[in-house]
């Protein structure tokens, strides 16, 4: 399964960097009309058994955001530039981290990977979730796919996201990895390609809050 994974995954992702050089080179353009400001931007994440990688986004936010508030990002926020606001929608932000699954630092169906931070949280039973290679989606993702807009509702979105949201994408994330394969895997992106695509059929599947004994 791990080797025919990785196959899958370099040749899905070197396949990706070539369809989507056009869309990368619109996106920079909209990025550099927009404020001028670099068209990347990278943040170290812990990977497969807790090893740091960078990972590689297209920049929404304003320079320096990270310095101008939390990690966590909610709908409004006021450090998303206007470019980002239009990649952000789309997902074509996480674009770049084909380069990422091209490395094998990622894959294309994984938990998505999380920052020290928050992964210092972790209890042991949650670290179990760091022996999977991170991935650019997964089933969590599709759930929380609003994720931003769930955040601007609370009342204190860091609270929020460490206690409802984190650990149920951990768990799962852990029951998906029980049982995936490679046709699962592809289930699950084309799960995100109509997300991306259909959007609208989705709309009221913007989560609301945490049931933690809701099937997965």
């Amino acid at each position: 399964m791990k080797r025919s994974k990785r196959l899958f995954d370099l040749a899905a992702s070197a396949a990706g960097l070539l369809l989507s050089a056009p869309l990368f080179a619109l996106a920079a353009l909209l990025i550099k009309l927009d404020d001028g400001g670099p068209v990347f931007f990278r943040q170290e994440r812990i990977g497969c058994r807790g090893r740091p990688f960078m990972i590689w986004k297209l920049r929404t936010m304003v320079p320096g955001a990270e310095t101008k508030g939390g990690q966590l990002t909610a709908a409004g926020d006021g450090r998303i530039t206007r470019a980002g606001k239009l990649l952000r929608r789309a997902k074509l932000d996480e674009l770049p981290q084909l380069l990422n699954v091209f490395l094998g630092e990622m894959s294309l169906v994984g938990p998505r990977p999380e920052v020290a931070r928050y992964v210092a949280l972790y209890s042991d039973e949650q670290r179990r979730v760091l022996e999977q290679v991170p991935g650019i989606t997964d089933p969590a993702s599709l759930k929380y796919r609003h994720e931003d807009e769930l955040l601007a509702r609370s009342p204190d979105p860091e609270k929020t996201y460490c206690e409802e949201i984190m650990p149920d994408k951990i768990r799962r994330n852990l029951a998906y990895a029980a049982r995936a394969n490679l046709f699962t895997d592809f289930t699950v992106i084309l799960g995100t390609i109509f997300r991306l695509g259909l959007p609208r059929l989705y709309e009221k599947e913007a989560p609301g809050p945490v049931n933690r004994d809701a099937p997965l």
